[in-house]
This record gives C-alpha cells, structure tokens and sequence, in this order.
C-alpha cells in the first residue's frame, strides 16, 4: 500500500535538486556507455559517425526506460534516493506510466532551448556548445524560482512535483 504525500508540503531546495540532477547525470554516464556499446555491438557499427541517428534515437528511448521504470516503480531513481528526494504527482500520489511519460519528454526543456540555439546558430566548438547548454541550464533553474511552489517547468506542466522522501527509521 503506498501512501500519499502531502501535497501542500514545501518542496526540497533548489540547490538539493540541482545536486541531484549533477549526480543523476555521473550516475547515467554508465547507462549511456553500456547501451551506445551494445547499439554498437547490434549495428556493427564500424566508425563512430555512422548512426548517429539511429544511436540518439536508441539513448533517448533507453533514457526513457530508465526514468519511466524508476518514477513509476519508487518515484524515485537511485540519484533520487541518494538525495532524498521523490516525484509524485500534484496529489502526492505516486506517477502513472502516463504522466511519467509525458515528465520525461518534458523534462527535455532542461536542453532543448540550448540545443535548438546551438544548431539555429550553426555552433561547432566544444565551448560554445557547453557553454549554451550551462546557460540553459542555468535559465531553467532562474525559471523555477519563479514558480509559487519552485517547481520545475516540466513538473508545473505535467502536474507532478518533487518532494523530500526521507528514509524510514527502524
């Protein structure tokens, strides 16, 4: 029996989610290593340019796995429950498959303006494109102090928010 949240709960820190999403980012290095080198295995892939699109298409759709099958299994993935911290929706009820789905196509909006900006602008080097997506990166978190709850654009979208989950003492 899974229990609700309380929904009128102030949410964790911004700079306690930033850390968690630094720390989910280290932790998918290995998710992403393992599944380019078994698409690489499947595809025989032979240079590191040949499919590309077939190999990005591949990561998003395994990234989405990963999210998906933690959000709505715990609520939380590991970098989550590192920093204590779980996603449910508005309710505080623990995320269906649906609303997980739609978070992590949301949750997009961390890079997508970054990105969009880097090809709009036919960037090529290293540091311009890093340097775009640290200044996206940084905008989204400006955005979400902004909001009442200082949710995050794709959870004030989606209806889902992130709340502390500490562990329970025994």
């Amino acid at each position: 029996m899974t229990v609700a949240a309380d929904p009128r709960a102030a949410p964790p820190g911004l700079a306690r989610r930033f850390a968690a999403f630094l720390y989910e980012g280290v932790l998918l290095f290995g998710v992403i290593f393992f599944a380019g080198f078994l698409y690489s295995v499947l595809t025989r892939q032979q240079h590191a340019l040949e499919g590309r699109v077939g190999l990005g298409m591949f990561l998003f759709f395994v990234l989405g796995v990963y999210f998906v099958g933690f959000w709505t299994h715990s609520g939380q993935t590991l970098a989550m429950k590192t920093w204590h911290l779980r996603v449910t929706d508005a309710a505080g009820r623990p995320l269906g498959w649906r609303r997980a789905l739609l978070r992590y196509l949301f949750s997009w909006l961390w890079f997508m303006p970054a990105l969009v900006s880097v090809w709009a602008l036919g960037l090529h080097g290293g540091g311009a494109i890093i340097g775009s997506l640290l200044a996206g990166v940084a905008g989204y978190l400006l955005i979400a102090r902004l909001h009442p709850q200082r949710q995050f654009l794709h959870d004030a979208i989606c209806g889902s928010r992130v709340i502390t989950q500490l562990p329970v003492r025994s």
